[in-house]
């Protein structure tokens, strides 16, 4: 070897150590950047975060202006990177998140302007010099470690960009090394942090198989992430945070990995699949018909459809397919409606579209009967619920708006809340002990008890009945949910108790229906109206019906003006009957009356049947559904023309009297 060359090895050994195998080891940085701009042998792909990587955002910071979660700065040159310009922690972690560094890689892909490339240089250089490796926690180097790479798939994989440099391109992989070991040291113990910090590993190793570590780095995050999925999901396939979204983010993890290992031929074990499979089965039913998920406990309401698309291209589900599509190819899923005992999520709809019907306008609705939920993320919603209906959400989960709890109004204890949410408030408590420990809210008591007693799905109807008992107060709390012939739900809640309280049955509306509700009373009914939806219960004197200002977020640091039915009583023991009638077009009318021979509601206190009539009028029809409840079997003497026992039961007649169906469930 010539002088020259030797003594440009030592040098780049000296200053870099060993970062990679022979014969990668004895290179100099220039054939280390040719290199990789010209292999073929490995196959990776980016994975593109939608919102962060929006042109708007991107041109706005190649001129050092920054904005995440909706909220702007602008930045020095160069940034301080350890200083949060905003009150929000959330804000800074995403600066160091570097999604913006794929969204730079996007842009000169499509443009081939030098000036995305020097930006990158710019900003990435700027952070190497400027941040220790345990800034922060190690999801945020997870996260950072897989947009480097994504960015670097633009800027060196796609494209031989000029402007790069050999020693900047050295101590992009030096840092890239050094976080990538930093972080096989301190992964955080569990869930889904500690997955996304794996598939960083995973990935780089990948990537980059020249890296020494390369090979134990690949056998060792492939094993932990297998071990992982045990214990990220919980038996029926819903992530263990019981979170919509963190599930949908785990699972979009766990996918492209294994997508990923395809390309690749890196065999992985069969429990991965096994995991993703059932994990997609929850996507397919958590998914609403207009093709976003409810924003249960912390999260956002988004589209994660394409998800289901990679599942079919993965495992070739034909009902993968149909949902993916919105029902435009594939096999509709076997069952109609579904629950998942571990998570206590239920998801009751009436079909997947017909020649009748398109898949948008189906009627659905998701119940909340589970734990809180692993981590910190688990809102106090118990017996809570969304529904939608004619491709709108219309009684929605607010949301979580935001985890920063500064400011006059602590937003994140509000959406957290059980008040933000569609069950009972108990003298304006939340179900769980929820207060104010040092500098945020904790959760500081047990989690209710909980029990699903019953769900039932048959033709024509399905039947839910679940149980909360807080330690909060001496309540107990029932909730039956009866789907009537895909149509529209009555839900009964039983309030039981020795002494008086107040009890709040509380609907969260969806944004649209912001100064379009009314409250009307007729000599047997309470009927509330709103955009597509009206709510409707037996009229009794003691229930204070009032429409209240509240807010929903469906992303991240924005929320909107929704109003809240608020439905009040005061008693010991007590009970609320209440029709939730969705409609399109012309507007139904609706009466519920309790028959006198069966008594009032106030009789499935005592464990007694009692009836309701739900008479509706629309377009020139006029049926009545007649529904009986009953927690106990009932004779056929009792019921000689039911043969059969059952926990709520609805027969049809028209206005002749004419009996159209007969349903039980």
């Amino acid at each position: 070897m010539p002088l020259a060359a030797e003594r440009q090895v030592i040098s780049t050994t000296a200053r870099y150590g060993r970062l990679f195998h022979a014969p990668y080891d004895a290179w100099t940085p220039d054939q280390l950047l040719r290199h990789f701009q010209t292999r073929t042998s490995v196959q990776y792909f980016p994975v593109v975060d939608a919102i962060e990587t929006a042109r708007e955002k991107i041109e706005n910071i190649t001129n050092g202006r920054f904005e995440f979660n909706r909220e702007f700065h602008t930045v020095p040159s160069p940034i301080r990177w350890t200083v949060n310009p905003s009150h929000d922690r959330e804000w800074l972690i995403l600066l160091h998140k570097f999604y913006y560094a794929v969204g730079l890689g996007m842009a000169y892909h499509e443009t081939r302007q030098p000036r995305y490339a020097e930006k990158w240089v710019d900003l990435t250089s700027s952070w190497i010099d400027a941040v220790p490796l345990d800034f922060l926690p190690s999801d945020v180097a997870g996260r950072r470690i897989q947009n480097w790479i994504f960015a670097h798939y633009y800027f060196v994989t796609l494209h031989q960009v000029s402007g790069i440099d050999p020693d900047f391109y050295m101590r992009f992989l030096e840092s890239l090394h050094n976080q990538v070991c930093y972080l096989r040291e301190h992964l955080t113990p569990a869930r889904n942090h500690r997955t996304l910090e794996l598939c960083a590993i995973f990935l780089t190793a990948v990537a980059f198989p020249e890296f020494d570590e390369a090979e134990d780095w690949l056998a060792f995050s492939t094993q932990e992430l297998s071990s992982n999925m045990q214990t990220d999901f919980l038996p029926d396939g819903v992530h263990c945070e019981l979170s919509t979204d963190y599930h949908h983010l785990v699972l979009k993890n766990y996918l492209w990995i294994r997508k990923l290992a395809q390309i690749n031929q890196i065999d992985m074990p069969d429990s991965i699949d096994e995991g993703i499979k059932k994990a997609l089965e929850f996507s397919v039913y958590s998914h609403r018909p207009d093709g976003a998920i409810p924003s249960l406990s912390d999260g956002d309401s988004r589209n994660f459809l394409d998800l289901l698309e990679q599942g079919y291209e993965l495992y070739g589900s034909e009902y993968f397919k149909y949902v993916s599509s919105q029902g435009k190819s594939g096999t509709p899923p076997p069952e109609r409606s579904k629950g998942f005992a571990a998570s206590g999520y239920y998801i009751l709809r009436s079909g997947w579209s017909d020649q009748s019907e398109s898949y948008q306008d189906q009627r659905y609705l998701i119940f909340d009967c589970g734990p809180l939920g692993a981590g910190n993320h688990g809102h106090l919603d118990l017996l809570s619920f969304e529904m939608a209906a004619y491709g709108k959400p219309l009684i929605v989960d607010p949301g979580r708006y935001t985890y920063a709890e500064s400011g006059e109004t602590n937003w994140r204890a509000l959406f957290r809340g059980t008040s933000y949410h569609n069950t009972v408030l108990v003298d304006g408590k939340n179900q769980t002990r929820y207060e104010w420990k040092k500098n945020r809210f904790k959760v500081t008591g047990s989690e209710p008890e909980r029990e699903v007693k019953s769900f039932v799905t048959e033709p024509g109807i399905d039947y839910l009945h679940g149980v909360a008992r807080s330690h909060e107060y001496p309540v107990v709390h029932e909730r039956k949910v009866a789907f009537i012939n895909g149509e529209y739900w009555v839900i009964v809640d039983l309030l039981r108790a020795t002494e008086s309280h107040e009890y709040d049955l509380l609907f969260h509306l969806s944004p649209p229906a912001q100064d379009r509700v009314s409250v009307r009373v007729s000599d047997d009914t309470l009927s509330i109206h709103s955009p597509q939806l009206i709510l409707a219960q037996p009229f009794i004197p003691n229930v204070r019906p009032s429409i209240q200002g509240g807010f929903v977020s469906t992303s991240y640091g924005e929320k909107h003006r929704a109003p809240i039915v608020r439905l009040t009583q005061r008693a010991s023991n007590a009970c609320f009957l209440t029709v939730l009638y969705p409609y399109k077009g012309n507007k139904p009318n609706i009466s519920v009356e309790t028959p006198e021979f069966d008594g009032s509601p106030q009789t499935l206190l005592f464990g007694e049947r009692a009836a309701a009539r739900i008479t509706i009028a629309r377009n020139g029809e006029w049926y009545r559904d007649d529904l009986l409840f009953t927690d106990q079997a009932a004779s056929r003497s009792e019921t000689p023309n039911w043969p059969f026992s059952s926990h709520v039961r609805v027969s049809r007649t028209d206005h002749n009297g004419r009996l159209l169906f007969r349903y039980r469930g």
